[in-house]
């Protein structure tokens, strides 16, 4: 009786995302088989074998992957740091990571805009001290994008990190380091896979925003396409909401081959969880 209490909670909610979230998706991916009134795959085929939108769909790909490997490399040590550290330095460090997602994607496009651009602050500095005789072609190139993604989604990853981090047993570690592992292999037999949940989830949520992002392309990116302003053309621009939907049913299909392909990895790596 009372587990069946706890499942009536979750029934708005559930009610509420299925109305609002789950009835549209499918709508939307079943309207891309509809083809004049018939069932048809032609939208698919026609899209996977156009190379302008294939060399869309690799540079999203690229992008996204790109951003998803540097935000670890950053993270990790940052929030190996973070996790260490006493409880007021802790706060006060979470706070600095949390503090740029306070500020709006546009804000800090335009600000990078600024700062890489061919008469910005770092084309200036690097003319001035010699190390460049012209300015640098930073600006609206995929560089850009990752350089715009990377710290739009670096918190993220440094907080699940921290949150799993701050939980691992310090006995483990002087235990592998009694035992004669070195610094290298207590970090792969025994930091790594015990940091593998938030390790996945950071870089799922990384991944899956900067594959979706639009504002820091858009900005940064200028003529450069990715897949969100792809499909922002078509909705918009073009007025084709069929070519939208199967280019969002893609989004979707990739999202879920690249969620799945991180958890597999990450149970290969920690079959324990």
């Amino acid at each position: 009786m009372k587990n069946r209490n706890i499942y009536l909670l979750l029934l708005p909610g559930v009610i509420f995302l299925t109305i609002f979230m789950v009835i549209p998706i499918l709508l939307t991916i079943g309207s891309t088989f509809i083809n004049e009134g018939s069932f048809s795959f032609d939208g698919y085929l026609h899209y996977f074998q156009d190379k302008y939108f294939i060399g869309i769909l690799l540079t999203t790909l690229k992008v996204s992957l790109v951003t998803t490997f540097i935000c670890i490399l950053l993270g990790f040590p940052v929030a190996y740091y973070i996790s260490k550290v006493g409880t007021r330095t802790k706060v006060l460090l979470l706070l600095l990571s949390i503090f740029p997602l306070l500020t709006s994607s546009v804000v800090r496009s335009f600000s990078w805009m600024i700062i890489i651009g061919k008469n910005g602050v770092l084309n200036k500095l690097l003319l001035s001290i010699g190390l460049i005789n012209e300015p640098l072609n930073i600006l609206y190139t995929p560089t850009a994008i990752i350089i715009g993604l990377v710290h739009l989604f670096l918190p993220l990853i440094i907080i699940t990190l921290v949150g799993v981090m701050e939980n691992m047993d310090e006995d483990l570690l002087k235990a592998a380091e009694s035992l004669g592992a070195s610094r290298l292999g207590v970090f792969t037999k025994v930091v790594l896979p015990l940091s593998m949940p938030g390790l996945v989830i950071g870089s799922i949520l990384v991944f899956v925003g900067s594959f979706t992002a639009y504002t820091t392309p858009a900005l940064l990116g200028g003529k450069q396409r990715v897949i969100s302003t792809f499909l922002y053309q078509n909705a918009t621009t073009l007025n084709d909401w069929h070519t939208a939907a199967i280019v969002a049913t893609i989004m979707i299909v990739v999202t879920l081959l690249v969620t799945i392909t991180m958890n597999q990895i990450a149970y290969k790596i920690n079959p324990k969880g």
